[in-house]
Formats: structure tokens, sequence, C-alpha cells
């Protein structure tokens, strides 16, 4: 009769949170990669705000349009609201969180925020609305991902394609044809201007007879718009 070999001892059991944690993070990575990658050239089919819109009762509009469809002033438009330095930075913009943290630390009712396009960007398509330094973390890391995969125009391509634009409505062309009844390749630089400004607050806002704020705001950036066009603030797009 043989004699029996004694078990493998087991880990410790810190070790082996370790190891799982280490294997969950790896997983992570991979699989965050991959995703990425593929929506390089697959538009995203549907995002977690879709899906609260849903849930809602509002229903989804939305229609993807490659960037070389949508007139340029859109571009231009969002360029000139979100993130003047998006052509410039590497996805996010240190001057102006600075500035947000100094104008927060100041108080008062409304906060201003320091998120670039491409952080923008990588909440919308990946994650989900709302704060919190674990949903920021992960932004930053998507936004990390999608600076280094997808590049400017593309980052600005799926931007303008799944932004909401109003109520259940995604993307500059469903914006467009819900508030000018056109598509938006064939946005005036006005109108271009009016979605813009409903981005930041697109259930409380009005792109069409906009009024107080927002009628203001939606001038002051067409007015911008020729500045980002006349100073090559959209240089990485052309």
């Amino acid at each position: 009769m043989q004699p029996v070999k004694p078990g493998k001892p087991r880990r410790p059991i810190g070790r082996r949170l370790v190891g799982w944690l280490f294997k969950g993070a790896l997983g992570f990575v991979l699989v965050s990669v991959a995703m990425v990658t593929l929506y390089r050239f697959v538009p995203p089919p549907f995002t977690l705000t879709m899906l609260g819109d849903v849930f809602s009762g509002h229903g989804v509009t939305k229609k993807w349009v490659p960037l070389s469809r949508i007139d340029a002033d859109m571009a231009r438009a969002a360029i000139a609201a979100e993130d003047a330095r998006f052509c410039s930075h590497s996805g996010f913009d240190y001057k102006s969180i600075a500035a947000a943290i100094a104008r927060n630390a100041e108080g008062g009712k409304v906060l201003r925020g320091g998120s670039t396009i491409s952080q923008q960007t990588a909440k919308n398509v990946f994650l989900w609305q709302g704060g919190g330094y674990f949903r920021k973390a992960l932004e930053a890391w998507f936004t990390v991902l999608i600076e280094a995969i997808w590049g400017k125009r593309r980052i600005m391509e799926v931007y303008l394609n799944v932004a909401e634009t109003g109520i259940g409505t995604y993307g500059a062309e469903a914006g467009a044809r819900r508030y000018f009844k056109k598509g938006a390749g064939n946005l005036t630089r006005a109108e271009a201007a009016r979605i813009a400004a409903v981005l930041p607050l697109p259930k409380r806002r009005a792109g069409v007879a906009p009024k107080g704020f927002t009628r203001r705001y939606g001038n002051s950036i067409a007015a911008r718009i020729g500045v980002v066009q006349r100073d090559g603030l959209d240089a990485c797009l052309r």
C-alpha cells in the first residue's frame, strides 16, 4: 500500500486575496482596452445614460453620423463651449482643473467643473452620470485610453454622437432634427451654438426659443466659434 501524499498547503487568506485582486484588475484592464479598441472602429451602441432614459419612460432618439457629415461649426461650438484647449491637451486640462478648484473653494451655489471633452466622452460612453472619487478614477483611466487609442478626431466624433442634447435625445444629428428640423450637416452657426448651449443641462434647457441664460450663453458661443476657427483651436479635427 502506497503512502498517502500530504495535500498542498493552502496559501494564507491574505495572499489569496491579493491574487484575486490582481486577477480582477488584470481582467478589467484587458476588457477596457478591448472595448476602447472596438469603439475606435464601431459606434458605441448604447450607454448607461440612455438606459436611464429608457427606464424613466423617455425613450431614446439617436442617429450616428460621421464627423465628416456634421457641420464644422458644431465641433467648433463644442470646443468654444466646453473645452477651448481640446486640441492641445492630452485629455486633462490642468489649467481649467486648477481654476475650477479655486472657484469652487470660494463657495456659492454654482460650482464650476474642469472636465474636458475627452473626459466627458469617456464618462458618457463607458460610465454613469454623477460624481464620486471611484467614478472619477475610472473616468481618468478611460480618458487616457481613448486619447491613446482613438485620437482627437474620433473623440470628437463620438462625443457629438453620444452627448445628450435633450430629454431622450442623443447626438448632434438627433438634436438638430429635434430643434431645427434639419440634419447636423446643415446647421447655421447660431443653431450649432444653441445645441452647444444645451449640452451642460440638456434636460433643463431648450434649443428652440431659448430664454434667459441659455439664450445669452448661446449668443456667446456663437461669437466664440469664429475665434476657434481663426485661432486654429480646431486644427486637430481638420
